[in-house]
């Protein structure tokens, strides 16, 4: 068995939420990865889970008080806060993510939290409505904002009989996101001090080093009434996994997403939007970037007026519904006399003549290149695993790749990318 943890100490904060139990099998899993891990449970995890079985699983302590006077003798939160190499948190809920955000430090969880620099990793997990809140979702940006990493959480049924984001990833995936967040920090050299990274500084290794990255992602929704909306196809897969490959290979990148219902990429600044105005403002406020990808489906038209409350049947004609341009997000960046990103690229969507399409469309927007594709339905693409890409530069040239998963197109474009930023040109 790969022990890929072998000797890191962890520090697991587990939330008070009903994904608590699965916090027991992380555990596990963390151990079996050669980690040793100390459990801290808030008052709420201590109502789905004991700390006497968090503390049989992991062969530690469970921690619980802020002011246990054995602990707080020796000043324990301080200890807590510096021996080891990470903290996760799991599950992360709402309210243990706003007291983060906010600083609070009224119990243990949250003064631990307050008072460390140690590398953080965080798996929310809350009912999807929760999830989706603004509240929420401002707390999870200025999380981000401070170097926090996310792992899911995923899309799927909840407790409350609802479904959608808000499900706790699965143990296996917590465990590979600490890997993948502990891949540059030594370890910590023994209690009392506090961990370093790799490169002295903080700064991240791969291709994309020092760069920063804007990627847009999913689909616009355009309102016609309170529960009506303008929306395509997408499900923002591609662009998430562009986002994601941009993070592993170094780069800071910023992940502007109209609606999805897919887990967020781990170690990348979500700005969530709904419709194009918003992420235009959104993808301006982004700036400056090394390298912009323009990935989203944005929405061209939108209804010129949107009715406040809901249109209703009356047995008459329907209702006209005119419908004016949006703004065109990649011609805008690309087209900018100041503060141009060096590398901008765009998608061109397309059901025929793909690569004509996508010739006239990198001449009308001014980008360096397109990803074009395939969309119609017979190919699956639209909320689909795979995708089948073209290259096509200023000068005409394309690329054909041939068909993969999405993950990997993302992780082939960004290193494409990353080529392509390191020579005097910009074109393929």
């Amino acid at each position: 068995m790969t022990r890929s943890l072998q000797n890191r100490r962890i520090l697991l904060v587990i939330g008070g939420g009903i994904a608590a139990y699965k916090a027991l099998d992380l555990i596990r899993r963390l151990r079996e990865r050669g980690a040793q891990v100390r459990p801290l449970l808030t008052r709420g995890a201590q109502e789905f889970v004991t700390p006497l079985a968090a503390a049989a699983l992991a062969g530690e302590r469970a921690h619980t008080d802020l002011f246990d006077r054995a602990e707080e003798a020796d000043i324990g939160h301080i200890k807590l806060a510096r021996d080891a190499d990470a903290i996760v948190v799991a599950p992360a809920t709402a309210s243990l993510m706003a007291r983060m955000a906010t600083g609070d430090s009224s119990d243990l969880a949250a003064t631990v939290l307050l008072a460390t620099t140690l590398p953080i990793l965080i798996a929310p997990a809350m009912n999807v409505r929760m999830w989706q809140h603004p509240a929420t979702q401002r707390n999870l940006a200025t999380l981000r904002g401070d170097g926090i990493r996310v792992v899911g959480p995923n899309d799927g049924a909840m407790a409350e009989a609802e479904y959608g984001p808000g499900r706790l990833a699965e143990p296996v995936e917590i465990a590979d996101a600490v890997e993948a967040m502990l891949a540059d920090v030594r370890p910590a050299p023994g209690f009392g001090f506090l961990a370093g990274r790799a490169s002295g500084n903080g700064a991240k290794a791969g291709p994309l080093a020092g760069r920063r990255v804007l990627v847009t992602s999913g689909p616009t929704h355009e309102p016609i009434d309170p529960v009506r909306y303008l929306a395509n196809r997408s499900s923002g897969r591609q662009g998430h996994a562009i986002a994601a490959a941009a993070a592993a290979a170094g780069a800071e990148v910023t992940l502007v997403s109209g609606p999805v219902s897919i887990p967020s990429p781990a170690d990348v600044r979500l700005v969530p939007v709904e419709t194009a105005r918003e992420m235009l403002a959104a993808v301006e406020a982004a700036l400056p970037a090394d390298l912009a990808i323009f990935a989203a489906a944005v929405g061209d038209w939108r209804p010129a007026e949107s009715h406040e409350s809901k249109l209703k049947k009356d047995g008459s004609a329907p209702a006209p519904l005119a419908l004016v341009e949006n703004p065109d997000i990649l011609a805008t960046i690309a087209r900018r006399a100041e503060g141009r990103p060096r590398l901008v690229v765009g998608f061109a969507a397309e059901t025929e003549t793909v690569l004509d399409h996508a010739r006239a469309k990198i001449a009308r927007k001014g980008c360096d290149l397109i990803v074009a594709n395939d969309v119609s339905a017979a190919g699956g693409v639209m909320g689909g695993s795979a995708n089948t890409v073209h290259l096509v530069g200023r000068d005409g040239t394309v690329e054909t790749w041939p068909t993969l998963d999405k993950e990997e197109v993302g992780r082939r474009l960004i290193a494409r990318f990353a080529e392509l930023l390191d020579t005097p040109s910009t074109g393929p």
